[in-house]
């Protein structure tokens, strides 16, 4: 206590306070980031250890004009205790779930609710911050600062002159030794607390609101109903899941029964699909959008007809129904139906509702409908981390013991593997309840298509969650299930043909002209050698002659 009081006592210049922070936070909260420029350059020599000491120096520097920048002249103990907050926050992400913020996690935080946010809250969380964010913080805070007003800019001009004086000098000098480094490893930037977050942030900012609306492109006017000879009812239902990953279904050769329901059904799973992106701002939207993967911009794709537009326009009834987050922009031209988790309901605890909310209400939906063609997308909150334990009844703890916590990396990997197992294993029951709605339904062609948003990483290599940079994502979280049913199957030509493209691969760019497809919508934008079916329906209707 003495210690603390002695620090908080003593007199400070605003040069002082900015430096202390500044040294704090890069030796500190950099730590991902230092460690991973050590085991680049691995030094064994002085050159190389000169080299290393130049990058924390360098760090150091930046960290004080960055500060300065941000109104540390005029704030000190205001913008640093902010910053040490802040770095706090981003170096928890990182180092408990190896979190990297680039524009598309700036994204995913942006859209996520405040339920979705408490689910971090736990025990670890706290102790972080605590220890490491809110003590130095209201240290920096209460330091007693000397000098007035213009003492005070004077102290902060001479240190930030000496900080650029020493940039510059490490840049003349190391460039080249830079530059080499910085080419062969250029992800460890993104790992600079908190710089990484500032420049995701701008380009976030910039490209959602500092940039002016683009006019919406309609892709499709008159998009129309495939003319068939017999005209049946159509009823397409389209399961988006929430962080499955295709390894931990037994459809797909997982050795735990995790399909223990689906296993009995005519379904079949498609082993080797990708997904548009780690996290559900991105996929969602990206897997209902014309633009494929590589050419993605959530701008652009906002600004455009998605499939749901289109299929709606050439005279389908399309309904979203969601038990996640929201639809992240895709269904606002269509119908939206939304379940308050405060409802009076054994399904629901106040934050979230089990997945087996959407049976009742898909049963309802379909009869709503006594004629023309449906399209239904039920959004699952599925596998949704890290409250993995949440995600299920206790009637379907199979897999014991779990890991009844946020705090995931504080469990054992086989509590992890369980809880997250117990999830897709009750996803499977939701999946076969919903075929049993579509079997009891009076309409003569119906079909479902599951897949999932992205995948998750439970441990692999340190990581956990999901969201990291599709560049360098590990294959868990792009590695995503996507099952598929239909009255079709009846037919073994249909069948045969689509089972030879079970171990195709595939991705969410094939979505949009599926999708399409199963709708029987016929327009313009629409690529038959995108759509998964359309060989395959071809055949079958070669074979029964029409």
């Amino acid at each position: 206590m003495n210690v603390i009081l002695n620090v908080i006592h003593r007199e400070y210049t605003a040069a002082q306070i900015i430096a202390i922070s500044s040294l704090f936070i890069v030796l500190i909260f950099n730590y991902c980031f230092l460690n991973g420029v050590f085991e680049a350059i691995e030094p064994n020599n002085l050159s190389q250890w000169a080299f290393y000491a130049s990058v924390i120096l360098l760090l150091f520097c930046l960290t004080i004009i960055v500060i300065s920048i941000l109104g540390g002249v005029f704030f000190p103990r205001t913008v640093s205790a902010v910053t040490l907050l802040l770095a706090c926050l981003l170096f928890y992400a990182t180092i408990q779930y190896g979190v990297i913020f680039d524009k598309s996690m700036i994204q995913n935080i942006a859209e996520t609710n405040s339920r979705e946010v408490s689910s971090y809250f736990n025990l670890s969380f706290l102790i972080y911050f605590i220890l490491l964010g809110l003590i130095p913080a209201i240290l920096i805070y209460k330091a007693r600062m000397i000098g007035d007003l213009k003492s005070r800019i004077k102290s902060v001009l001479v240190i930030n002159m000496v900080a650029l004086t020493v940039t510059a000098s490490i840049f003349t000098f190391l460039y080249k030794d830079y530059a080499a480094v910085g080419r062969n490893n250029h992800i460890l930037v993104k790992y600079i607390v908190p710089f990484a977050f500032y420049d995701a942030g701008f380009r976030f900012l910039r490209d959602n609101y500092f940039y002016p609306p683009l006019p919406f492109k309609v892709l499709d006017k008159s998009p129309k109903l495939v003319p068939v000879k017999q005209r049946y009812q159509n009823l397409t239902v389209m399961v988006v899941g929430e962080t499955a990953r295709a390894q931990n279904f037994s459809l797909n050769g997982y050795t735990r029964n995790t399909n223990k329901f689906l296993a009995q059904t005519p379904i079949l799973s498609f082993k080797q699909v990708s997904s548009c992106g780690t996290a559900t701002a991105v996929s969602v939207p990206c897997m209902f959008s014309r633009l494929p993967r590589s050419k993605y911009e959530s701008r652009v794709a906002s600004s455009q007809d998605n499939a749901l537009d289109i299929i709606h326009r050439a005279g389908v009834d399309v309904t979203w129904i969601d038990n996640n987050s929201t639809c992240k922009g895709v269904c606002e031209r269509v119908s939206e139906i939304r379940f308050d988790p405060t409802q009076d309901s054994p399904l629901c605890d106040g934050d979230y509702c089990f997945d087996e909310i959407l049976i009742e209400k898909l049963q309802q939906q379909i009869s709503q409908q006594e004629s023309g063609n449906q399209l239904i997308v039920l959004h699952m909150i599925g596998s949704h981390g890290p409250t993995y334990f949440r995600r299920y009844p206790d009637s379907f703890k199979r897999f014991m013991p779990d890991c009844p916590q946020s705090d995931i990396q504080r469990c054992s990997t086989e509590q992890l593997r369980n809880t997250y197992d117990n999830t897709i294993a009750y996803t499977d029951f939701v999946l076969s309840q919903l075929i049993d709605v579509l079997l009891q339904s009076g309409v003569a062609n119906k079909s479902m298509l599951y897949i999932s948003d992205h995948g998750e990483s439970l441990g692999e290599k340190g990581l956990f969650l999901h969201g990291f940079p599709y560049s360098i994502a590990p294959e868990e979280q792009i590695h995503v299930p996507m099952l598929y049913w239909s009255t079709e199957l009846s037919n073994t030509d249909f069948t045969d043909c689509v089972s030879e493209k079970l171990s195709s691969e595939f991705s969410q760019d094939n979505i949009f002209d599926t999708l399409l497809g199963l709708a029987n919508v016929q327009s313009s934008v629409y690529q038959p050698k995108m759509d998964i079916f359309k060989q395959c329906k071809s055949i079958a209707l070669i074979a029964r002659g029409e």
